[in-house]
């Protein structure tokens, strides 16, 4: 149990906030993180009096606000999870001989903060800004399987939420379900071509101090160098160095 239940909630309304496309109703964020209603109505109102949290009265959602961009921003300035990140990946695609990645996730996407390409390898779609939709990605699965259930599902409440690249992917909530499942249970998560046809990837979830997923470290490589049943021993190298990441996070 957390000692400051109320700085921990605060924060968790931010971060589910964050993870929607637009406002939502305090009913919503109640149920998808399993508060009181009271203690939900209470925290909105102190967010929305210090900026972090916009009220739309006719519509009876709540949303980000002003302060909360402000913080955005002054991340995005100081780039910390790509300062700690980047030498992390270049060590490791060092060692492996295979392109890796650093990405967040935003919403039901993914975007790209770190890029090491190896040596004698193609250029990737998975450069440096960019966005894909998080359900295609090994990085965006390996996030999401941390996630909990009613966050997952409100991410993807309907198939229009499943943007397709190339044929393959989920395409509906339990298929979905079901791939996070099995990244939760091997710990890591896999691609198949879902990106890019004959690319494959294998990503591991970088938690912060509180647990929560801060960004997701990949490995892509062309299908034909590696069979499947590599796969656990490459996830293990990206394991290593997810951890690695999940401890400068943490300052430890």
């Amino acid at each position: 149990m957390s000692k400051v239940p109320a700085a921990e909630n605060t924060l968790r309304i931010l971060g589910f906030l964050g993870a929607q496309r637009g406002p939502v109703p305090a009913a919503a964020i109640a149920s998808a993180l399993g508060l009181p209603r009271s203690t939900v109505y209470h925290l909105l109102a102190v967010l929305s009096e210090h900026g972090y949290v916009l009220h739309f009265p006719e519509a009876r959602r709540y949303g980000l606000g002003v302060a909360a961009y402000e913080l955005s921003s002054g991340f995005s300035r100081q780039q910390p999870l790509s300062r700690l990140g980047r030498p992390i990946v270049a060590a490791l695609v060092d060692a492996i001989g295979e392109s890796g990645h650093v990405a967040v996730l935003h919403g039901r996407d993914v975007v790209y903060i770190v890029e090491e390409r190896a040596r004698r390898r193609p250029r990737l779609v998975t450069d440096v800004g960019v966005r894909l939709p998080a359900h295609l990605t090994a990085s965006g699965r390996a996030l999401l399987a941390t996630l909990p259930a009613e966050q997952l599902r409100a991410l993807y409440p309907d198939a229009a939420a499943f943007e397709d690249r190339t044929g393959s992917g989920p395409h509906s909530y339990p298929e979905l379900r079901r791939l996070v499942a099995e990244a939760r249970e091997r710990g890591y998560a896999t691609e198949d071509g879902d990106v890019t046809p004959g690319f494959a990837s294998v990503a591991v979830s970088v938690r912060d101090h509180a647990g929560w997923p801060a960004a997701g470290i990949a490995v892509t490589f062309p299908r034909e160098n590696l069979p499947p049943d590599e796969w656990d021993a490459l996830a293990d190298r990206v394991r290593a160095a997810a951890a690695e990441l999940s401890r400068r996070i943490r300052g430890s």
